[in-house]
């Protein structure tokens, strides 16, 4: 792969507006398909809102009417905000395109900048994105919220926004349940990509207490400022999550993964 370029568009003060972003996106894309422009990350805080993938459900959106912006990524539901960092990878990937392969990428990045920052992290089956592991299900520890019957478990139309602060997504800490420190999705169109990762260093977590985060109810929500139980900046985070994705993405085999087909017996 060529050698990234990142672009800082803003933070703090500055944030970039999402349909903004949206359009410079779009912009580079085009530009990285006609081969304008390198391999692009754009990097940025967003001030805040709500997006929606492709797949979200009606009853995962705020009750309350707050509105949405849908996009043409893949995932679900999500907020974007101040203490955020939001990055939109794009690239031009050969064909046939490996989706998975890229977004195990952005995962692996993103693991190991929290790593170096003292955050164990890791990947759950099933589900995208970077998260920091729980306990047990009925495991709590002292002075943490308890669900002692958990209706999520086995009830699928249990809503945890009608039943109290012990089922916030921003609690998920204090109940020592599995949290997403960082969410993905992606799109992929003419064999460049498009969207990305949003890695939560200090934002205010209640903002994911008004919709079904990624479309989970059983999890939650962390930050790094959170889990490490200090104040974590995003100019702190935003070169060392720069050197991790470049160190990640220009050194992939960017090889389609071989499926292997049983042979029919002659």
């Amino acid at each position: 792969m060529s050698e990234l370029r990142f672009v800082r568009m803003g933070f703090g003060a500055e944030p970039v507006e999402y349909q903004e972003a949206w359009d410079e996106q779009r912009r580079v894309h085009a530009a990285r398909f006609a081969d304008e422009v390198p391999d692009t990350v754009l990097l940025l805080e967003h001030p805040p809102v709500y997006t929606a993938g492709r797949r979200t459900a009606e009853s995962e959106r705020p009750l309350d009417g707050t509105p949405v912006i849908d996009v043409d990524r893949g995932g679900k539901i999500t907020w974007h905000g101040p203490g955020q960092l939001v990055g939109y990878p794009i690239q031009k990937l050969p064909r046939p395109v490996d989706v998975v392969a890229h977004v195990r990428r952005l995962e692996e990045a993103l693991i190991r900048t929290c790593a170096e920052f003292g955050l164990e992290t890791t990947r759950v089956e099933g589900r995208s994105g970077v998260w920091v592991l729980g306990e047990p299900k009925q495991a709590t520890a002292l002075g943490g919220l308890s669900l002692d019957l958990d209706p999520r478990l086995t009830d699928d139309e249990f809503d945890p926004r009608m039943n109290g602060p012990e089922y916030a997504p921003s609690n998920a800490g204090q109940r020592r349940e599995d949290r997403k420190i960082a969410a993905i999705g992606i799109r992929v169109a003419k064999g460049v990509t498009m969207h990305g990762f949003a890695l939560n260093v200090n934002p205010d977590n209640k903002w994911f207490d008004r919709i079904i985060p990624c479309g989970i109810r059983d999890a939650g929500v962390a930050s790094l400022a959170n889990e490490l139980g200090r104040d974590v900046t995003i100019e702190e985070v935003l070169p060392v999550a720069e050197r991790h994705l470049r160190d990640v993405l220009e050194n992939a085999d960017l090889r389609p993964r071989v499926i292997e087909t049983e042979k029919t017996p002659a």
